[in-house]
């Protein structure tokens, strides 16, 4: 008996320092932050831009598959020194607090990224207890970090949403673009042996018309965003872009390929031939050569004909072994081009540096010092390819084989 009396007490003591729901916040009291952009103003400032969901917007639109007439976001800007005085401003704007924990989207202005940097500008944002650290960030290119913030979009009622999902299926299908978030970002940037990089986002069409809602309202869309390269950066600033062949070569050589398409001339006639990737593996290995360093790539790649513009008989080993030594030194050329592009930048955007520290910690703190400047633009790198061809469709001989050749 006297043990359930000691058990109710304690019990009965417990419930009185229970708090209970002491910092509840009602959905009808928040205003949900859903990307942030950022620029830099005439006068030094930067301008912040927040984009704001409107739940019932968002909801009516998906519920009965049109845009209605309502946008599904509105925009709130203020201007100010640092980010936590732009949250201070934006409120004094709205009729609730913002809420940044389903914030996904940091968009950087590019002029701000090349002449301030980023450095300065993530410090908030990490020690922020709401903000994720998995938050993807991109460079507005081209066009002001609020020109993205502020855009309409057809099939993602949401734009924050449909820049992500693009650098993700551009990655995943192409890679040609990179998704990173803040986390990765701010590893990369206290890092001495490697410089981050970030993909670039910028409206395409008619520029002005991305935030109307008539923009979403036709097949035929005015201003839409688009993925845009892949920002080189060092020391926290914007240096250089890469794009296309080389933007997709330093993916091959970070191996962050899952799937791609690589195109090679045959005959004299331009991407003849179409290589679709499906597996690939990328070892990355470093080591001291006479005391310099010396970085050795190999990467294997296997993958299927798509397309063949040319008559070519696919069932001959011989044929097939010819693409496989084609396709082996165009990947090479690609991959060896994104690495002069970087040296030639000096950023080590590879993580060579911190592969060198992990192999050979002792001799990396002779290098370290002068690694970005002295040693990675002369960094001897040694690349492989191998290519292999899995399949070739269901056809062996294009039908362009069949076809009757004129006699005159």
């Amino acid at each position: 008996m006297n043990r359930k009396r000691l058990v109710l007490l304690l019990v009965s003591i417990c419930t009185i320092f229970t708090s209970g729901c002491w910092n509840k916040r009602e959905l009808n009291e928040m205003a949900i932050v859903s990307a942030v952009g950022i620029d830099e103003s005439k006068d030094g400032k930067i301008v912040g831009t927040f984009q704001i969901i409107n739940p019932g917007n968002v909801a009516g639109a998906l519920q009965g598959g049109g845009g209605g007439t309502n946008p599904p976001i509105s925009v709130y800007r203020a201007t100010g020194y640092n980010v936590l005085e732009l949250d201070s401003i934006a409120t004094t704007k709205l009729s609730r607090d913002m809420y940044f924990a389903h914030a996904n989207l940091i968009v950087i202005g590019e002029e701000l990224a090349r002449k301030d940097g980023i450095n300065s500008i993530f410090d908030a944002f990490e020690r922020s207890p709401e903000f994720r650290a998995t938050t993807r960030i991109v460079i507005a290119r081209g066009v002001k970090a609020r020109d993205i913030v502020e855009s309409l979009t057809a099939i993602d009622k949401v734009s924050a949403e449909k820049v992500i999902k693009t650098i993700e299926t551009s990655e995943k299908q192409q890679g040609e673009n990179i998704s990173i978030n803040l986390q990765e970002v701010i590893k990369n940037l206290v890092s001495t042996g490697k410089e981050p990089i970030i993909s670039g986002f910028t409206v395409k069409g008619n520029k002005g018309e991305e935030d109307k809602m008539e923009n979403t309202q036709s097949s035929d869309i005015k201003a839409n965003p688009n993925a845009a390269g892949i920002g080189i950066f060092k020391d926290g600033k914007l240096i250089d872009w890469l794009d296309g062949d080389k933007a997709k070569g330093s993916m091959w050589v970070m191996d962050r390929i899952e799937q791609t398409n690589l195109f090679i001339k045959w005959k004299d006639k331009k991407n003849a031939i179409s290589y679709h990737v499906t597996r690939q593996k990328t070892n990355v290995g470093a080591k001291l050569v006479n005391g310099k360093p010396k970085i050795s790539i190999k990467v294997r790649a296997e993958g299927d004909i798509r397309e063949s513009n040319v008559p070519l008989n696919l069932t001959d080993a011989h044929v097939l072994i010819d693409i496989e030594k084609k396709l082996a030194r165009d990947l090479k050329k690609e991959m060896e081009d994104a690495i002069v592009r970087a040296q030639k930048n000096k950023s080590d955007i590879f993580g060579f540096g911190e592969l060198m520290h992990e192999s050979h910690p002792k001799e990396w703190k002779k290098l370290e010092k002068n690694w970005d400047d002295d040693t990675f633009p002369k960094l001897e790198v040694d690349v492989q390819v191998e290519t292999f061809i899995r399949r070739t469709g269901i056809r062996n001989k294009p039908f362009l084989s069949n076809l009757k050749k004129d006699d005159q």
